[in-house]
């Protein structure tokens, strides 16, 4: 059974990454930059930044895959390869909540588009949705029981069904002859806005790398491809084309209503911009599409907790507990574990009564260090000249470059995000702590830190957690 998982070819790992990447977020670009306050100059500049930084990363995990076809779940096999057994297990245990949130932000966005039609279930964290999310999470659970493999198959299927709509819109938008160019250049550079245009660059992180989580999903099965360079190959091929889709998408936005307009469309903001391009049927239609493809990702992610969990544990970083299987192969305990953790984030969302944007800002923040210290250690490979044999002049000079602007890039994502997210950030990172403390007694094998750099982090994690509790608890920061 084994064996027979680790045959997929370049189009199932193609399927698979764009399934993890499109989601939800393509159906809010329209209005989330605007109501972040980003205007058409900073948008712009938003997608370059996002373009640039991104394609780096990708090209890091592609150079990566085949420089380190023996690191299979890459987030995680890389930081630990690179900075050690501490440091490494915070990059799986990020990559993981980073997962758990994203799940949690698709169940809250599907049940709040239904409070449209359902009062009930309200924005979608209401008692009435988060009973409703808990039948569809364990239903999903029980069919991941039959098989991993099996259900990335299906995933393709579940791909094609909700690409097609989107690329329907796009044309739509183009042949209705909505895109007016007055629009898309007036208040540019938002004269008068009280965020300057750095700032509204910075703004735009949130959503630009929230729309892209997923860019490394076919390098975290890896171990399930044929060889890691079509992993890396699958990687590159998906964010391309979903980058071009996403920047049309965002554009033909941009010139079809005001930026104030914009800014105040319900969710999905994308509904409100077909409306005005073609009437009430393409917001009914958008709507459908939003079903489609966040039902999808919702299969898909259960898949991407699992192996977030099982491929550490499979490789000595989370308790030996998660990489378990039934006669079925599947990892039992990586899902049961999982969809605890999600059902936690589900009652906690229910009780703050938080939004679709809420739930994806705290994924996206879990899942910027492990970015980053992929990026860290593809240029720490470079130093080592690891990642750069085989490749000639020219090809050694990319490799550098890309490492580079991965790493400035990784650190730019924390930085844009403001000292408020970096705190929530250590709401999540540090009771992970325990984990690998139970990890380490597991293998006996000398100190919990090994070493000093291990200590300093752990002691900074803890005094940000202590901090950020301080300042949740009165008020002056809100994770929702």
């Amino acid at each position: 059974m084994e064996g027979q998982e680790k045959k997929l070819g370049l189009f199932p790992l193609v399927f698979f990454a764009i399934g993890c990447m499109l989601a939800s977020g393509v159906f809010t670009l329209s209005g989330d930059f605007a109501a972040a306050g980003a205007y058409t100059l900073a948008t712009i500049i938003g997608w370059g930044v996002t373009f640039i930084g991104m394609i780096a990363l990708t090209m890091c995990y592609y150079r990566l895959a085949i420089a380190k076809p023996e690191l299979t779940s890459g987030i995680y096999s890389y930081a630990r390869e690179g900075f050690g057994s501490y440091i490494g297990f915070n990059s799986a245990w990020g990559y993981w909540m980073s997962a758990v949130l994203a799940l949690v932000s698709f169940f809250v966005a599907f049940f709040g588009n239904l409070g449209s039609y359902i009062p009930g279930f309200g924005s979608g964290s209401t008692p009435l949705a988060v009973i409703c999310s808990s039948v569809i999470l364990w239903l999903l659970v029980l069919l991941l029981m039959r098989g991993v493999s099996q259900a990335t198959i299906i995933n393709a299927f579940v791909v094609v069904a909700k690409v097609i709509p989107i690329v329907f819109m796009v044309i739509a938008a183009i042949f209705a002859k909505s895109f007016h160019w007055s629009i898309f250049v007036d208040n540019f550079t938002g004269a008068g806005s009280d965020m300057s245009l750095f700032e509204q660059v910075k703004a735009t992180i949130f959503t630009t790398v929230w729309i892209f989580i997923g860019i490394e999903g076919a390098v975290v099965i890896s171990e399930r491809a044929k060889t890691m360079k079509l992993a890396g190959r699958a990687t590159v091929i998906s964010f391309v084309a979903l980058f071009l889709l996403y920047f049309i998408i965002s554009a033909l936005s941009m010139g079809v209503l005001p930026h104030d307009e914009l800014a105040s469309l319900g969710w999905p903001s994308m509904a409100g911009v077909m409306t005005a391009i073609v009437g009430t049927w393409g917001g009914v239609l958008v709507n459908v599409a939003v079903f489609i493809s966040i039902g999808g990702a919702m299969f898909t992610y259960v898949i991407l907790c699992t192996d977030s969990a099982f491929g550490p544990a499979d490789q000595g970083c989370f308790p030996s507990i998660f990489k378990k299987r039934n006669k079925h192969n599947a990892p039992t305990y990586s899902i049961i574990f999982s969809a605890i953790i999600v059902e936690i984030f589900l009652i906690i969302a229910m009780l703050s009564d938080a939004a679709f944007q809420s739930c994806y800002y705290l994924s996206t923040i879990a899942i910027m260090i492990p970015y980053m210290l992929s990026a860290f250690y593809a240029l720490k490979c470079c130093f080592n000249g690891e990642s750069l044999q085989g490749l000639s002049g020219g090809g050694k000079a990319w490799t550098w470059i890309f490492a580079i602007i991965g790493s400035i890039y990784g650190v730019w994502m924390l930085y844009a995000s403001s000292i408020t997210y970096v705190l929530v950030c250590a709401l999540l990172y540090a009771p992970g702590m325990i984990l690998y403390i139970i990890r380490r007694k597991e293998e006996n094998d000398g100190p919990i830190f090994p070493k000093v750099y291990d200590k300093v982090v752990a002691a900074v994690l803890v005094i940000m957690f202590v901090v950020a509790i301080v300042l949740l608890a009165t008020g002056t920061i809100s994770p929702f």
